[in-house]
């Protein structure tokens, strides 16, 4: 008989043996205190862990290595922590495959055998031969320097890719000659936050922040500039042709050169959200940056053109998105003309084969939609399921599309597209140790505390029963304009294996309904998130998928802000809190790498005193308070993210240590060597998952695993 049972009679294989002692008080490090403190429109702040900041100095250095040794030594008491490692490692050794794609004479593609760090890309020439093009678990010797962006010429003789050292933003470019592999000339450096956009093969565009002296916190994100190089030419000679002066000053600056090369489109942003628009005649031998929007009061793209017809998308008059025309030569709002109008559902469009697909999200669900050049509906793609699509972009001429269908317990499948027929055929699908079909997930309605309907989609094994015991994750984002469509994780399947519940909020923040839902969980708004993913934990235990005993709630980056607003306003709702590589403090953060570009969702603490009381109110940081019980807290950072800088981590896991009242552990890992997530190797991302799982598992009572049968080829 399974141990579980015989240790807790009474409860079922998916209860938590919660009346048996599993914790001790642990003892974590000191960490000092510094009298520092700010004054916020005459009100007074104190930052005692500011040093913290300072994350290149010995001493943060060394107080790194004692929390790590810490959390690491309470790790190493979970028995099971290895198994599930273990099983992890056997789920992901699968060959996974991307949608192939043609440049030049070549077909290119992506592909890892299972455990490789990093996809490695293939490619295969008219007559079918196979080779490796790049291989990015070659380019570094601890898997940490990633592929982070690569662009073709138009006629697929020149690549140039961008690579990324230790999980930082600072990206390095590397020019190929494609047919031979050989390097052309010196690598390129410093730059941030860019896309890289051929003209001809005359050389690029790209974009970059001035480099800072010293310690990344220093770096000034208030001036980004597109630069131009010309093969041939040192980097130093680079010509600036955007972001140069103070009337073009810009956080964010992105250019683009149309497939025609006959347009240069440059996108300028003060945050992330809304865009002033520039387009140039390449044609012209003088030509002018002429503005198609010059305000940031919308979001608004060019996605194609024939000849001097622009096809734009916008949110401009549209909070859910619309096609809109224009020719070139007179390209501003007033003689825009709709081509697909505005709906109900939020739209997400793309090109390819000669026409555009129209991906609407309906209650955060694909719906695709075809169109041919004049707007005309040609059909509604079938799709094989409920859940996420994506793809359907190429080349005009190609009458063969790809796109991929996923779900939460559907791992990622892709499928080709006849553009006449509108015929799917599968391409290939996953060969991996995982039974999708035992799995189901349902959407439901939750009422917020304001009345706002807000859907979550529940996933689960078939037949689980609702006994309120079911160890359950409730995920979260909602900021940014970022939507949480249904995906596979080979992480959460693991999760499910366990009996797990696994759930997903489509919280207001978020653009699953359009700019309006957005802008619902912005600035002063921003409790409204809040509000949302509480509800959401009171509907699964009202309706008893789980209880507060058994919930554990996660979020990464504003998703971290999320869970450590919630843990502190309703410790609670839960007994494990997750949040990773989060914003947690709400006062500073925009002082800090590219924080201030994240002022349209969050305000700042020096924008007005009604704002630094709002943000004071629920920033994480600030409200740790003394001899309350938190949830047993795992944060999980990197020594090396500089996009929300670990500081954030840092201080909010000081101050949960010196104030948290009972034994429920309030720890944090920090990945060394390692970014904001990005690029990280598979094997981190393995050991971080089952440290996760084991943690949640352990803090909600669990001795040994729930469901030890499908770890029987693996020793705890």
């Amino acid at each position: 008989m399974n141990k579980l049972l015989l240790g807790c009679a009474a409860l079922s294989i998916f209860a938590s043996c919660n009346n048996q002692k599993t914790k001790e008080t642990v003892q974590y490090p000191t960490t000092k205190k510094v009298d520092t403190v700010d004054t916020y429109f005459g009100e007074q702040v104190s930052d005692p862990y500011r040093w913290l900041e300072d994350d290149r100095s010995e001493e943060t250095a060394a107080w790194v290595k004692e929390q790590n040794n810490t959390t690491f030594g309470f790790l190493a008491k979970i028995n099971y922590r290895e198994s599930l490692k273990q099983r992890l490692e056997k789920m992901w050794n699968y060959e996974k495959v991307g949608s192939p794609f043609e440049e030049g004479d070549h077909t290119y593609y992506y592909k890892n055998n299972g455990l490789q760090n990093h996809y490695v890309l293939y490619r295969k020439d008219k007559e079918g031969n196979e080779e490796v093009f790049l291989d990015p678990n070659t380019f570094s010797e601890d898997g940490t320097t990633s592929l982070a962006g690569l662009s073709f010429t138009k006629d697929g003789s020149m690549a140039a890719y961008s690579i990324s050292e230790a999980g930082s933003d600072w990206r390095k470019i590397i020019i190929l000659n494609t047919a031979d592999k050989s390097i052309v000339e010196d690598t390129l450096v410093d730059v941030k936050f860019s896309g890289i956009s051929w003209l001809g093969n005359k050389g690029f565009y790209y974009s970059s922040y001035d480099k800072p002296k010293g310690s990344e916190l220093s770096a000034k994100t208030d001036q980004h500039k597109v630069y131009f190089h010309q093969l041939g030419t040192p980097q130093s000679e680079d010509q600036v042709i955007f972001g140069a002066t103070e009337a073009e000053k810009h956080r964010y600056i992105g250019a683009s050169v149309t497939e025609d090369q006959n347009y240069l489109l440059i996108s300028a942003s003060v945050s992330t959200s809304g865009n002033k628009l520039f387009i140039k005649d390449l044609n012209q031998k003088d030509g002018k940056l002429v503005p198609i929007v010059d305000h940031v009061e919308s979001d608004t793209y060019v996605i194609e053109n024939v000849g001097s017809k622009l096809y734009m998308v916008t949110n401009l008059n549209a909070p859910n998105q619309k096609i809109v025309t224009a020719d070139a030569s007179n390209p501003g709002p007033d003689n825009w003309v709709d081509f697909i109008p505005e709906t109900e559902h939020v739209l997400s469009p793309s090109t390819g084969g000669g026409y555009f697909f129209a991906e609407y999200m309906v209650d955060a669900i694909s719906k695709i939609k075809q169109f041919d050049y004049n707007g005309k509906l040609v059909r509604e793609v079938a799709l094989p399921g409920i859940g996420t699509a994506g793809g359907f972009g190429g080349k005009k001429e190609k009458k063969t599309l790809y796109y991929s269908f996923t779900n939460y317990s559907t791992p990622s499948v892709i499928y080709t597209y006849e553009v006449e027929s509108g015929k799917s055929e599968l391409y290939w699908s996953p060969n991996i140790d995982f039974k999708s079909e035992d799995y189901t997930s349902e959407q439901v309605f939750y009422t917020s505390k304001d009345g706002t309907k807000v859907p979550m989609i529940i996933t689960y094994k078939k037949g689980m029963e609702r006994n309120g015991k079911n160890p359950t994750i409730l995920y979260g984002y909602g900021g940014f304009n970022v939507s949480l469509q249904p995906y596979f994780s080979i992480t959460n399947a693991v999760w499910l294996e366990q009996g797990g519940i696994y759930a997903v909020a489509n919280l207001r923040g978020g653009g699953e309904y359009g700019k309006a839902w957005h802008d619902a969980g912005t600035q002063m708004k921003k409790q409204n998130v809040f509000d949302d993913f509480i509800a959401a934990a009171e509907y699964l235990a009202k309706e008893n998928y789980t209880s507060p005993s058994h919930l554990a709630i996660r979020g990464g980056s504003n998703g971290g802000l999320l869970v450590g607003a919630t843990m502190t306003q309703r410790p609670d709702l839960m007994k494990v809190a997750l949040p990773a590589v989060g914003v947690l403090d709400m006062l500073r953060y925009h002082t800090f790498t590219a924080g201030a570009g994240w002022a349209y969702d969050y305000g700042t603490s020096e924008q007005s005193k009604e704002m630094f009381d709002y943000l004071k109110g629920y920033s994480p940081v600030h409200n740790v308070k003394e001899g309350t019980m938190y949830p047993a807290t795992l944060i999980t950072t990197a020594d090396h993210d500089d996009r929300v800088v670990p500081a954030h981590s840092f201080k909010f896991a000081a101050e949960l240590q010196a104030k948290q009242s009972g034994s429920n552990p309030t720890l944090i890992r920090i990945e060394t060597n390692a970014g904001h997530g990005a690029g990280k190797p598979v094997s981190k991302i393995i050991e971080e998952a089952a440290d996760i799982f084991g943690f949640t598992l352990y803090n909600m009572g669990y001795t040994e695993l729930p469901n030890k049968a499908i770890l029987k080829d693996f020793k705890e």
